[in-house]
């Protein structure tokens, strides 16, 4: 993926980051479904399946946004969560694949008998 960002634009009202790319491709991501896809350690793990299902992420916002050199962004939720570099080619992926990342999630947490608000 060469797209590169053309504006980048945080929603407080929405709580949602909304990103416009080079390639014409426009995604408004949601801070939960962000915070959840964090590629942070913490929520990836160090390998494959070593994931941790994050839950009660409904009501988290997005506090903050810091650019790390010109190829990805340091998010910071309001839970203290802020590591996890979000590069331009991770975004791209996240909007792209919103819906099923989305469901998949939710499966997950049903499975789990988890729930998005503890």
């Amino acid at each position: 993926m060469n797209a590169t960002p053309t504006e980048i634009v945080l929603h407080q009202k929405s709580n949602s980051l909304e990103i416009a790319f080079s390639d014409g491709a426009r995604f408004n991501l949601p801070a939960e479904f962000l915070r959840v896809y964090s590629p942070s350690a913490e929520v990836r793990g160090h390998g494959p399946g070593q994931e941790t299902l994050q839950v009660g992420k409904r009501k988290v916002a997005l506090t903050g946004l810091e650019p790390a050199g010109s190829y990805a962004l340091k998010l910071e939720f309001d839970d203290g969560h802020d590591s996890g570099l979000f590069d331009w080619d991770l975004f791209y992926s996240l909007g792209q694949n919103q819906p099923t990342l989305w469901q998949e999630y939710l499966d997950k947490l049903q499975a789990a008998g988890a729930s998005r608000d503890h």
